[in-house]
């Protein structure tokens, strides 16, 4: 068994050298922290999906995928859960690179990597529906019931208002007292923030209220034959629930498919 830590331990942000040299030594009798639960997997169905898809975002919606993909042409797009077709596409701009995907109300709403702009598309047309700006990087996007999530990158997840766009506030997120970089796609699931860490097959599942890490979701193993894929940019992303199902639903950039699973443990 692997505790947590040790499994992020390559994206847990170090103490600054000052810090390390300078600080008082720990009390003898200073509790270590407590280890973050690891939780496993069950494949409860695999589906076919599109190869051509460098997944960026992607949620469940009314039987279906949303989902959003990377390089050029970056997409939008409609999916059939069952076969993996793509029912419906729009394409952005060559010069910019999709990130995430939320539907919050009636609105689908998509960020860009280093454009610093978001699109809104209706959700069963996907026809665009405006524009709207952002500082810094796109990553993931997700949202609980008053606010949207974005990541970027960072350790550090923040909170836009839904209806102006403007942020409103941000969180740290922190692994046994460490900050946690390269925060993914996101996911709200039953009051918690699924982020997939990129280029691991780790998910980590943040408290929204505090932003400490709670458990570690590891999915290796999930597609062991990945002989035919890059090995540095087809990895773990995608992260989509079925609210009403209690269903969760996941892929990597590239994948030729796309699992439903069911978390076990923890360990």
């Amino acid at each position: 068994m692997r505790a947590a830590v040790l499994v992020l331990a390559a994206l847990l942000t170090p103490l600054p050298a000052a810090a390390q040299t300078t600080a008082p030594p720990v009390p003898a009798e200073a509790p270590a922290p407590a280890p973050i639960p690891v939780y496993g997997f069950e494949v409860v169905r695999a589906y076919p999906h599109d190869p051509g898809a460098f997944t960026q975002g992607l949620v469940f919606r009314n039987g279906e995928l949303l989902e959003s993909t990377g390089r050029s042409p970056s997409t939008v797009r409609r999916v059939r859960l069952e076969d993996g077709t793509v029912v419906q596409k729009r394409e952005l701009d060559p010069d910019l690179f999709g990130e995430g995907l939320t539907v919050f109300g009636d609105r689908v709403l998509t960020l860009t990597w280093k454009g610093g702009k978001g699109f809104i598309w209706d959700p069963v047309t996907l026809e665009p529906e405006g524009e709207f700006a952002y500082a810094g990087e796109g990553w993931g996007l997700t949202h609980d019931e008053t606010r949207l999530i974005l990541s970027d990158g960072t350790a550090t997840l923040r909170f836009l208002d839904p209806q102006t766009m403007v942020e409103t506030g941000e969180l740290p997120v922190t692994a046994q007292g460490r900050p946690l970089r390269q925060i993914n796609e996101l996911e709200w699931v039953e009051g918690e923030v699924f982020a997939n860490v990129w280029r691991t097959d780790y998910i980590v599942r943040i408290d929204p209220a505090t932003g400490v890490v709670t458990g570690v979701i590891d999915l290796g193993g999930l597609m062991p034959d990945r002989s035919n894929l890059d090995p540095t940019d087809a990895v773990l992303n995608g992260i989509a629930w079925d609210a009403e199902g209690h269903r969760l639903f996941v892929t990597g950039k590239n994948w030729p498919k796309l699992f439903e699973i069911r978390l076990t443990g923890p360990r």
